[in-house]
């Protein structure tokens, strides 16, 4: 079965960084496109960044120039590097993939910005 795995959340001070992984298993990670979301308390969860198998990438505008998303193939694991980090940032962050028409997701990892 799919599964995906994040890691690497934590309690961070403004202005700081943060490097999340995505851990996946039980796909063809190469061809996958991969993304990240995430929920902040009380909110919706919103889209953050993608990285398709030609490692083009896109990001949601409040991220833009702060947050790098990449992958490595041959350990089947996608990262968001996230930088000059806010307290908006704080959220719980989601690895989420889709194969078949199916939609996937991991469990989640906790990222906190103190002010």
């Amino acid at each position: 079965q799919v599964q995906l795995v994040e890691s690497g959340g934590g309690l961070v001070q403004a202005g700081g960084s943060l490097r999340l992984s995505c851990a996946a298993s039980g796909i063809m990670f190469s061809v996958n496109t991969m993304a990240w979301f995430r929920q902040p308390p009380g909110k919706q969860r919103e889209w953050v960044a993608l990285i398709n198998s030609d490692s083009v990438t896109m990001y949601a505008d409040s991220v833009k120039g702060r947050f790098t998303i990449s992958r490595d193939n041959a350990k089947n694991t996608m990262y968001l590097q996230m930088n000059s980090l806010k307290p908006e940032d704080t959220a719980v962050y989601y690895c989420h993939t889709n194969r078949r028409g199916s939609l996937y997701w991991g469990q989640g990892t906790q990222v906190t910005v103190s002010s």
